[in-house]
């Protein structure tokens, strides 16, 4: 029996890490979907969106200087976490590219552990290199952290991004934390294409 060299190794691994992160995913928006009378119209989700990432650029210099090296940006102004046991967070936000709304996405994803009532919060990500945008644009299913690297900057905590964080293909910024919330991964949480009216 020839033995499995490391790299297959390693491939095995990130597509069952992947394959386990999209059920996850599934199952926290069916968590979710329960809870969600109706999706938000366009207008909202842009309107939203439009008071979160003024509010980041006005608050941080280095959202600032993300933003204006970034391809494009997804904002997703309301993300909820709730659920006891297992959980999950849910939002719907826009992309845009140069300055204009050009598709729009949910996002999904499973917690584990005791989650103390719903907690809300946004989310800016910043996609810096065409290729990660493409990957974005193609996925029927992008997973963060699996599909691309992503740096987070937390904004409920002083981090410094050297340079170097610049050149990441995917920077998000986490802000308006509430509730009991200590911080945010964004790590496995899978973006999916919507079509809101």
């Amino acid at each position: 029996m020839t033995p499995k060299r490391p790299e297959q190794g390693i491939a095995t691994m990130a597509g069952w890490m992947r394959n386990w992160m999209l059920a996850a995913c599934l199952g926290a928006a069916a968590v979710l979907a329960t809870g969600v009378a109706q999706a938000a119209s366009r207008t909202e989700i842009d309107t939203r969106a439009d008071l979160v990432l003024n509010r980041l650029l006005s608050e941080s210099a280095t959202a600032q200087a993300v933003d204006e090296k970034a391809v494009a940006v997804l904002i997703f102004p309301d993300i909820v976490k709730a659920g006891f046991g297992l959980g999950g967070q849910y939002g719907e936000g826009v992309l845009r590219r140069d300055g204009a709304s050009v598709a729009y996405y949910n996002i999904a994803s499973a917690s584990f552990g005791f989650q103390a009532g719903a907690q809300s919060y946004g989310q800016v990500i910043y996609f810096m290199t065409e290729a990660a945008l493409r990957q974005l644009e193609t996925s029927k299913g992008f997973v963060l952290g699996a599909d691309a690297n992503v740096a987070v900057v937390n904004m409920g905590a002083n981090v410094d991004v050297n340079s170097g964080t610049l050149q990441d293909p995917i920077i998000a910024f986490v802000t308006d934390q509430k509730g009991l919330m200590a911080g945010v991964t964004v790590e496995g949480s899978k973006i999916s294409r919507i079509n809101p009216k």
